[in-house]
């Protein structure tokens, strides 16, 4: 299969006016053609990975460099499938056995991860605002895979793709009209806010559910609908997406027990059937099953999608990959 030429469309200005930021550092702050065009610009990858061929060269002779300071499995490996699959050669770099554990500051390893001269650095930290600080002090495009409790933006991209996906939106669609439920551990989730600010912005009326402890205060401001009752929360969803208990991010005590969090937060099928009638059921993963969700419920036909935002995030992570070197690559439009 061919590599297909990069698409331009009527929703959003041409060349590098569709997406003019250098880093993904976050969702927060993008205009929605930009998010719309980053979402298009994925579907040609939806269609490359289906293939018997998966190989694109359109980065070949393009170095990039998965730094991860905090453990990953899911992420690490889509970046690396993305990155592989787009022709670049791709290096990881985990945090075990990086100079950071001897002591070395984050600045000074941006400025050694500078001098390899990459051509995009994929960035993963427990601390918030980390990959910001990185992307301030190299040349290359930084994308952000997780950085502390700020924001995961492929994540939130890979859920809008797996929901239009379901909904059969087709490109350039906002998501007017859809009622989305986010359950679980909203205040330690940085998907929950890349999802709040991506579906947010698409239109989608997006609720949060979870106990008083672990919401954030005035979470309202972010334009979402704050509940405690995840029954009342599921009323009217199209969406239901679980968020498991984030217990390496707490310190000190945020639920009674994890069986209580199940009796109050847990998505079961009796749960699940107060929401619409075949709402669809999605997890950015790993799951808790038996916690936040039940097997039952996580493996339903026809109504979970959580395999399908697995391969919804190489899609997503091959079209940032592709839209931020660009401008290394000497694109037309893109200086």
């Amino acid at each position: 299969m061919t590599s297909p030429a990069p698409t331009h469309s009527d929703r959003y200005p041409a060349g590098s006016a569709a997406f003019p930021h250098r880093d993904l550092v976050g969702i927060a702050g993008l205009a929605p053609h930009e998010i719309l065009f980053l979402l298009d610009e994925a579907e040609q990858w939806v269609e490359l990975n289906r293939a018997a061929h998966k190989r694109a060269d359109r980065l070949a002779g393009l170095t990039i460099i998965n730094a991860f300071f905090e453990n990953s499995t899911r992420t690490l490996l889509s970046f690396e499938i993305a990155g592989k699959r787009l022709g670049a050669d791709v290096v990881n770099m985990h945090a075990a056995q990086s100079s950071v554990k001897k002591g070395e500051t984050l600045i000074d390893t941006a400025m050694t991860l500078n001098a390899m001269r990459a051509d995009a650095i994929v960035i993963r930290h427990a601390s918030s605002g980390a990959v910001r600080l990185i992307a301030d002090k190299v040349d290359c495009p930084v994308l952000n895979a997780g950085d502390g409790q700020h924001e995961h933006p492929t994540q939130g991209l890979l859920d809008a793709l797996t929901i239009r996906h379901a909904f059969d939106l087709g490109k350039g669609a906002f998501f007017n009209g859809l009622t989305v439920t986010i359950c679980g551990d909203i205040l330690h989730s940085r998907v929950a806010r890349s999802n709040i600010h991506c579906l947010t912005t698409l239109g989608a009326d997006v609720r949060v559910c979870a106990p008083p402890a672990l919401m954030p205060a005035e979470v309202e401001q972010l334009k979402v609908t704050p509940f405690h009752d995840f029954d009342a929360a599921l009323q009217g969803a199209d969406v239901v997406m679980m968020l498991r208990l984030q217990q390496e991010r707490m310190q000190g005590q945020f639920i009674a027990s994890p069986r209580e969090y199940r009796h109050l937060y847990g998505l079961t099928p009796g749960r699940l059937a107060k929401a619409k009638p075949g709402a669809f059921v999605m997890h950015p993963g790993p799951m808790n099953r038996g916690v936040e969700i039940d097997s039952n419920v996580a493996d339903l036909p026809g109504r979970s999608l959580i395999t399908g935002q697995v391969e919804m995030g190489v899609a997503v992570r091959m079209a940032c990959l592709e839209v931020l070197t660009r401008s290394q690559r000497g694109v037309e439009g893109w200086s």
